[in-house]
């Protein structure tokens, strides 16, 4: 049986929808570190100025996983969306990012065209 989609937003009302319920807040946290090896690569690529790839792809499947997480939380709570999600980060020590995505777990329903 597969799981009902989470509806996610950074609005407060998602256009066609009616938000019935506020459930509370709900995050998702992950914590990540590139391995010693993506270090070096990352640091020796700065050294020539432009994107560090290694980086940009740690925070994106970083920021994915972080959703992820909020959904099964908003989830467990008994929502079908998380209304004004937002996303924040940092560093911690040299080599970790920290990631949490958070907002409000909702229940929403289609709004009816009468």
């Amino acid at each position: 049986m597969s799981e009902m989609p989470v509806l996610v937003t950074t609005t407060e009302r998602p256009a066609g929808y009616e938000v019935k319920q506020a459930l509370g807040q709900v995050f998702g946290v992950v914590v990540r570190s590139r391995g010693l090896g993506g270090n070096i690569m990352a640091g020796l690529r700065a050294l020539g100025g432009g994107e560090i790839v290694e980086y940009t792809r740690l925070v994106e499947d970083t920021r994915r996983h972080a959703v992820d997480r909020m959904v099964q939380n908003a989830r467990a709570m008994g929502a079908n969306a998380v209304v004004m999600m937002r996303f924040d980060s940092s560093e911690m020590g040299q080599t970790m990012t920290e990631v949490v995505a958070y907002g409000t777990a909702a229940i929403v329903e289609p709004v009816r065209s009468t």
